[in-house]
């Protein structure tokens, strides 16, 4: 099976959980601390928390499992750019719960769950999997990185 398939599936499958983890999180939210009747804004607010959560679970598993290949020694510049796409993909599901909810005026439970978790998951999912794939785990970058490492030049170790 070619690499990128192999990839794409087990971003699905890390994908998979983080959508359970957003589904779960987002409707106790919404349900609950944030519903609309009491927090005008709420579902807006769900949307955002359950969405930080499932980044972070995601991250943790796209990390070593799915793209794990090609994991860089400097965590911290790799979760930045994750973040970074990551909350980038949260405008996605976040435009659509406001569009569905405050524009077209659907602000039942349902339509607030379909507008986050179907729709705009959908459309978020393809567009992280483009950037993680492409930008922060990158073969080309991973490969250049590699070249560069290899070329340096070595110092000499004291005979002592």
């Amino acid at each position: 099976m070619p690499r990128l398939i192999r990839q794409f599936l087990r971003f699905g499958v890390v994908g998979g959980i983080g959508v359970v983890v957003n589904i779960v999180v987002f409707n106790a939210l919404r349900a609950t601390v944030w519903a609309p009747e009491r927090v005008h804004l709420g579902p807006l607010y769900a949307t955002v928390v359950a969405t930080a959560v499932a980044i972070g679970l995601n991250w943790l598993g796209n990390r070593y499992w799915a793209f794990r290949e090609h994991r860089r020694t400097d965590a911290a510049r790799e979760g930045a750019e994750f973040l970074l796409v990551s909350l980038a993909g949260l405008l996605i599901p976040l435009g659509c719960v406001a569009v569905s909810h405050y524009v077209l005026g659907l602000r039942g439970q349902l339509a607030d769950t379909v507008a986050n978790n179907i729709v705009g998951l959908a459309l978020g999912t393809a567009f992280r999997f483009a950037l993680y794939r492409w930008w922060v785990w990158s073969p080309e970058r991973d490969a250049a990185r590699r070249e560069r490492l290899a070329s340096a030049p070595s110092t000499p170790s004291s005979a002592g």
